[in-house]
């Protein structure tokens, strides 16, 4: 059986980002095959290193400097050290910018055309060059100069608007999401905005500017939700875990645990009613459109629901819903998501090699991508320790082990 042909072969990405939205396009680039070459700081590496809670602990007391954000955000790529604020810096990476396909870079707007590394520079050097800088508020306006991160557009966005406790309830009020969704979705879009970029480069022979803000991620999140807004002009009200498309849509609680439930067709919502024993309700006055029982008797719904769900464990309940064709999910603290037999069955934790990880490896999240049946996501590289390819890379460019160490005493390197 023959190995599939990765997607991105032979294309070549600098990446000149640290934190986590734009690392995480560079690496979904690098998962479909790209080779992705990370430009650190000497000594200290991508501020993403240092965030997060807990640090894949390193043998022989070597200090790996993967924090869990930089871990899941940073595989498959090849990482240099290189300061390039010094003339022999901006020498390197404009030899690296000669045969590469695309840079990627979240520096302050402006900040790398001090140093000639801006896009209409590097475009002298290689026309077909395809500069993507992702920044909070984008390359222009009032707030352009200003730094941004995730929370900040959660609230700014509307994403915050619609997130949290109904009001009138106890802790009602804005909510953050958990995970940073506004730098995740980001990094998406960045990787999608470059492949569409590479699309037409082979179409057309041009390179082009690409300029990646969190800003607009955040109010495209909204998605849905804010479209209603713009159609009828009224802001929806926070729903808490109720859906937003449908009802009844939110957690019913069980003897024993927790399910979410999304019955919001109205054929659902009668399968429901007579698997409740109830099948009167289909045609109550109270709940006989999906307005009534996803918004306006909402609550009164709800508790109709929970008091039938509470007299049985949640394996039973489950299995009720998924005999008739109702959507529902059994609700799973972290550690119960990966004993979850379809997370097992779609294989969403890879563990992976790592040379300098105290176990020999190191558990990654699979990548969404790696089901295309011709070209598909792989992890073929656990993330790098700070400047483990340095020396390949230089050596790659041309430079010899004398103009190496000479670099490194330099502190260029």
């Amino acid at each position: 059986m023959s190995t599939p042909k990765a997607a991105l072969e032979g294309i070549r990405v600098i990446d000149m980002s640290r934190v986590f939205a734009a690392p995480v396009g560079a690496q979904i680039l690098g998962d479909l095959g790209a080779d992705v070459i990370k430009v650190e700081r000497p000594g200290v590496g991508d501020d993403g290193r240092g965030y997060g809670f807990s640090w894949v602990p390193g043998k022989d007391g070597i200090e790996t400097r993967h924090s869990s954000f930089f871990t899941v955000s940073n595989r498959n790529k090849r990482s240099i050290t290189l300061n390039h604020s010094r003339p022999e810096g901006q020498a390197i990476l404009r030899d690296l910018v000669k045969n590469a396909d695309v840079l990627i870079e979240n520096y302050k707007v402006g900040d790398l055309k001090r140093f000639g590394l801006d896009y209409e520079s590097l475009r002298a050097i290689n026309p077909g060059l395809i500069y993507c800088s992702v920044t909070g508020f984008g390359q222009t306006g009032p707030m352009a100069a200003l730094p941004g991160y995730d929370g900040l557009f959660q609230a700014t966005g509307g994403m915050m608007a619609v997130t949290g406790i109904p009001e009138g309830q106890p802790g009602s009020g804005p909510l953050k999401t958990g995970p940073s969704l506004v730098d995740f979705v980001t990094g998406h879009n960045t990787a999608l905005a470059i492949l569409g970029a590479l699309m037409h480069r082979t179409r057309s022979g041009e390179g082009q500017y690409i300029d990646i803000a969190l800003l607009d991620s955040s109010v495209a999140m909204v998605s849905h939700i804010m479209q209603d807004y713009l159609i009828s002009g009224n802001a929806p009200p926070r729903l808490g875990n109720g859906g937003n498309g449908g009802g009844p849509a939110d957690l019913i609680h069980c003897a024993d645990g927790i399910i979410y439930l999304t019955a919001g067709t109205d054929e659902h919502w009668r399968r429901l009613t007579v698997l409740m024993d109830q099948p009167e309700l289909n045609n109550d006055p109270r709940f006989d459109s999906n307005l009534k029982r996803g918004k306006t008797n909402r609550a009164e719904l709800m508790a109709i629901i929970n008091d039938w769900s509470g007299r049985f464990p949640t394996l039973e309940v489950q299995a009720m819903l998924d005999g008739v064709g109702i959507p529902a999910a059994r609700y799973n603290e972290l550690a119960d998501v990966w004993e979850d037999p379809q997370v097992q069955h779609r294989g969403l934790k890879a563990t992976t090699p790592h040379a300098w990880a105290e176990s020999g490896s190191v558990d990654l999240i699979a990548s969404p991508l790696a089901k295309m049946s011709a070209s598909p996501a792989t992890i073929r590289m656990a993330p790098p320790m700070l400047g483990e390819h340095t020396d390949a890379i230089l050596s790659e460019l041309g430079y010899d082990e004398a103009q190496v160490a000479a670099l490194r005493d330099a502190k260029v390197v």
